[in-house]
């Protein structure tokens, strides 16, 4: 018998209504409903005020129970070949066969205009994986049971994920984070805020703060009530980046709850440094160089295709964790590929072409043989390369970096 039904009387012989013993309030929706509001975490749904935590507790694992019992019938096939044997026999006859079902996933991407990225996802993996396991004759699920039953299934797996991460906060305690960004479309200030335990992270939600985030004292209120949320006694540090805005709400946190901490992200740390050697002049004028070069190479495709036959298909412009270290890793492409650009300017190819005759080309061309410019390029990553790893090692996740950041900042020096 389901646990809930001893804590609610079913109202009216009618399944889809119950009412709370501890409370005496109805809800609708069934049993599960009933769970929910007894147990809390669900927005939809008011919590009992009344309810034992002892209830809330076998609930809870009640909950838990049964998803990993679901977890375990989605494994209950086993493959009848090992690994080995499957590729054999996959190599020998099957070839075909693969090509023919990798085509017709190809397809489904681009009729559905699917990102191609989504096949790196452990869901996709695992999705295909079960495919087979089932054979032959799967009818794929209809648009309703995507709408509904399979999405409140999901709904509700992601509750229990939840609690069970409220868990792990209530005995090893949580990091609460914030990640500040700006959508430079509306032109809104948003932060994230998201909760880190031994368990994993957890997104909590978002918030527009662009009336906020300019004053300290505002942001402390929003840093606070974000720490009532997840539950004061749960919270072991406050993580926002170093602008001085954060700075003084974060101190301001620490004055009102003495129990925990307010810590500035490593990774914008080690940004705000790499913007300072920015500054200085040798570096300021290497960088603006190779950013002028960068997007002025990057605006026009065939000097693009150009820049690519001389330097193996390689790219000089680099992504990275933060925008001073997209800069300077940026740099350090240059100066990897400085004698294949310096060919592509002094080469029949480029002579033929219309650049040498417009004037930012010309530009480019008087820098990438400038010796000045390539000491400077030197200088600059010198001071830089090793924060720029340091940087690289906080924002991976390889590895919990917390661990080891002393000692690379010491190796760093």
């Amino acid at each position: 018998m389901d646990p809930g039904r001893k804590y609610g009387t079913c109202v009216s012989n009618n399944t889809n209504k119950w009412k709370c013993i501890f409370c005496m309030k109805v809800t609708n929706g069934g049993i599960s409903r009933l769970k929910h509001h007894l147990v809390g975490g669900n927005t939809s749904v008011t919590v009992c005020p009344n309810c034992p935590e002892h209830v809330r507790a076998e609930l809870q694992n009640d909950a838990i129970k049964k998803a990993e019992e679901r977890a375990a019938q989605s494994l209950r096939y086993e493959p009848v070949l090992n690994d080995g044997e499957a590729d054999r026999v996959l190599g020998a006859c099957d070839k075909d066969l693969r090509d023919k079902t990798c085509a017709g996933i190809a397809r489904w991407f681009y009729d559905a205009c699917i990102a191609f990225n989504v096949v790196t996802y452990d869901s996709f993996k695992e999705m295909t994986h079960l495919i087979a396991q089932y054979g032959m004759g799967l009818k794929p699920p209809s648009m309703h049971e995507l709408r509904v039953p399979l999405l409140q299934r999901e709904v509700a797996e992601t509750h229990t994920m939840l609690l069970q991460h409220k868990n792990e906060w209530a005995s090893k305690g949580c990091s609460l984070m914030s990640d500040g960004w700006r959508d430079s479309v509306v032109q809104k200030d948003i932060v994230n805020f998201l909760v880190n335990s031994p368990k994993g992270s957890v997104f909590m939600k978002s918030k527009e703060v662009s009336e906020v985030v300019k004053d300290a004292t505002l942001l402390f209120k929003l840093l606070d009530e974000m720490v009532e949320e997840v539950g004061e006694k749960n919270v072991v540090q406050m993580i926002t980046d170093n602008a001085s805005n954060y700075v003084k709400a974060g101190k301001l946190l620490e004055a009102k709850r003495p129990n925990l901490y307010w810590t500035p992200c490593a990774a914008h740390c080690l940004d705000l440094m790499l913007e300072d050697i920015g500054k200085l002049e040798p570096v300021k004028n290497a960088l603006k160089k190779c950013i002028f070069m960068s997007g002025y190479i990057y605006c026009r495709v065939p000097l693009v295709n150009m820049m690519r036959r001389f330097t193996n298909q390689h790219n000089l412009h680099r992504p990275a964790v933060t925008r001073f270290a997209t800069s300077f890793i940026t740099m350090s492409q240059f100066h990897i590929q400085q004698a294949n650009l310096k060919k592509m300017v002094t080469s029949d190819d480029w002579n033929k072409s219309k650049w040498p005759k417009e004037a930012g080309a010309k530009k480019m061309k008087q820098y990438i043989l400038q010796e000045s410019f390539w000491r400077n390029v030197a200088y600059a990553l010198k001071l830089t390369g090793p924060l720029v790893k340091v940087l690289r090692m906080v924002d991976g996740d390889t590895k919990p970096a917390m661990g080891y950041i002393y000692a690379a900042m010491d190796r760093a020096k």
